[in-house]
């Protein structure tokens, strides 16, 4: 692997107990689609990292390709209204820009939901920290590194 961004992300998740193998792309994977393309896979099996902010801090929603996340449905999760983090935030927070959003591993713990729909695959596709290289995982455990509250997202 060349991705120093994805080399320097397995070893940050590494530390973190969690071994993934990141696998660079030759095409983009910036997109749920355009990852679902490279790979030969089901959009559906693509996690979308997408960060939101409420009165309490960030949340990270974990949502499978197709869906589109219903913010009174992220209301309903926090007990508060949340709303779609401007780029500057997401980098900030997660320490990588969007289309590279990993599900796990940022400078900080992150309040995360995991959509319900993505628990149904084997495995599911996330960023590994680059809009290039992406990781396999089994759904429930992405759920446990999250430690995510599984919920209705869309």
């Amino acid at each position: 692997m060349t991705d120093a961004r994805a080399e320097r992300y397995a070893a940050r998740v590494a530390e973190l107990g969690l071994t993934i193998h990141p696998r660079e792309m030759d095409d983009s994977t910036h997109t749920a689609e355009q990852a679902a393309a490279a790979l030969g896979c089901g959009v559906e099996a693509i996690v979308k990292s997408l960060l939101f902010v409420g009165a309490s801090g960030p949340v990270l929603v974990l949502a499978s390709g197709p869906n589109r996340v219903d913010t009174a449905l992220i209301a309903a999760v926090l007990g508060e209204a949340a709303t779609m983090a401007d780029a500057k935030t997401v980098k900030t927070v997660t320490g990588s820009s969007i289309g590279g959003v990993p599900p796990v591993g940022h400078p900080e713990p992150i309040r995360t939901i995991m959509d319900e729909t993505l628990l149904a695959l084997p495995v599911v596709w996330a960023a590994a920290a680059s809009q290039n290289s992406v990781f396999d995982i089994e759904p429930q455990r992405l759920a446990d590194a999250t430690n995510a509250t599984i919920a209705r997202v869309s």
